[in-house]
């Protein structure tokens, strides 16, 4: 049997630490920040559990959630070309403070950043603004800076 990413990195621990850097960044993110409840125990959670199962770890995200379905539930978000990188930034630097071994670093990137791109659902028209489909909710982005 083939050794998991989840078994290399030691479990659960290791993806509950990764999801709370990420974490860190998004709470001070003026794009990210008013995508995600008041509270983000429960996005921590959740996100540290698909994390662990999708990279080889107990199906426990699918037993409590059901099928992962990413882009239904990120549908109602408006994710333009401002939130998937501001997304894909935190993200990045949370991995890259992780101490995977190279290949298994490029490995989990190359799944952030397909899984970001295949999540973008809205369009930038102008620097601060994202439009979202009828169906998503409209978001008005303060530029950074």
């Amino acid at each position: 049997m083939e050794e998991t990413l989840y078994d290399r990195v030691g479990g659960q621990g290791w993806f509950d630490d990764l999801v709370a850097r990420f974490y860190a960044g998004v709470e001070c993110d003026v794009v990210l920040r008013p995508l995600y409840p008041a509270d983000l125990s429960e996005s921590r959670r959740h996100l540290a559990m698909f994390l662990a199962q999708y990279f080889g770890g107990p199906p426990r995200y699918n037993q409590e959630r059901g099928h992962p379905r990413l882009r239904m539930r990120h549908a109602p978000f408006a994710i333009g070309e401002a939130e998937h990188d501001a997304w894909l930034r935190h993200m990045t630097a949370a991995v890259s403070s992780a101490g995977l071994a190279t290949a298994d670093e490029a490995d989990v990137l190359r799944y952030f950043a397909s899984a970001a791109a295949m999540l973008r659902n809205a369009e930038a028209t102008d620097p601060g603004e994202t439009v979202a489909t009828p169906s998503r909710r409209r978001l008005k982005l303060v530029p950074p800076g």
